[in-house]
């Protein structure tokens, strides 16, 4: 009897040691009191290194060989057959970052090409699924919520009116995150720029809807902001054609012809190699003649009052 009641004497006399109180504690409870306490940074530390980094690669060799494949076709402007790859990625691994905004970004590209509104609505709500799966894998990941921008611009004009209100204000931190957390990015500044323009062209029911059950516009639109990021877009990528079409038509609504014509010639200098580069090329160069026919049309006038 007295061997089996050593134990409890040992956990008594821990006990006294370290409360000063009669509550009984087993050998392991007392070496539990004797640890210091972790403190909540310490512990946020040691979750972050076990932890893989948000966006990090598959640890997997077969899962890294298929999103170098699908970059590569995307490299190749063969889009649809990336978007497959991506999608065999996500079937074996739901959640690769990677895999996941790629997929969203594509579907947007692919379905925009439609003219079927039914088929371009399935793209894009694939789309957005791809977006809110990338931000629920990695929340701070400039790319989700880039993608989740690109998707509510697309969804937008689809819908009624209601709805295409709230998708331009939902688009508002996603468009200001990804700024945030890729400074260097010229397509999220491209999509800021976008979103300040549309915003700051609301047409006037769009306004009185919003004022009147939205509590006012989304704050923030602003012509001379779009042109901001759109000319930050523009210096950290000028081959891309989008970007000087969007720049060259806010300094157009702005009167700012000289500047436009200057990003005008310099995009006549580009090269289109898709179909959309080549549409988005002609109305470059349609623009530019317009602002030509403007430039002689003072001329003459000017030579008439001389």
């Amino acid at each position: 009897m007295l061997l089996y009641r050593l134990p409890l004497v040992r956990c008594a006399l821990l006990s006294l040691l370290l409360t000063g109180a009669g509550v009984l504690m087993c050998p392991e409870q007392a070496q539990a009191q004797l640890r210091p306490k972790r403190s909540a940074a310490e512990k946020a530390a040691a979750a972050t290194v076990l932890a893989p980094p948000c966006g990090a690669p598959p640890t997997s060799p077969a899962l890294r060989a298929g999103l170098a494949e699908a970059g590569q076709l995307l490299k190749s402007y063969r889009e649809s057959e990336a978007l497959g790859r991506y999608e065999q990625v996500l079937a074996q691994a739901p959640a690769t970052y990677e895999a996941l905004w790629q997929a969203a970004v594509l579907s947007v590209r692919i379905g925009s090409r439609y003219t079927d509104e039914s088929r371009r609505f399935a793209y894009y709500t694939a789309a957005r699924l791809y977006a809110n799966r990338a931000l629920v894998v990695c929340p701070d990941g400039a790319e989700g919520h880039y993608a989740a921008a690109r998707v509510l611009a697309a969804q937008a004009p689809l819908r009624p009116l209601r709805s295409r209100l709230l998708a331009y204000r939902e688009m508002r931190p996603h468009v200001y995150r990804a700024t945030e957390l890729r400074p260097d990015w010229a397509e999220a500044w491209q999509q800021l720029g976008r979103w300040h323009y549309r915003v700051d062209h609301y047409s006037l029911p769009e306004r009185l809807y919003s004022r009147l059950f939205l509590g006012g516009v989304p704050a923030g639109g602003s012509t001379l902001l779009a042109i901001e990021a759109l000319r930050r877009a523009y210096e950290l990528d000028s081959q891309r054609i989008e970007v000087a079409y969007d720049l060259a038509r806010v300094y157009l609504n702005r009167s700012q012809y000289t500047r436009a014509r200057n990003v005008l010639q310099a995009a006549a200098q580009l090269t289109p190699v898709t179909a959309e580069e080549l549409v988005i090329s002609r109305r470059c160069q349609l623009l530019l003649e317009q602002l030509n026919r403007r430039q002689r049309r003072q001329h003459s006038r000017l030579r008439l009052t001389l």
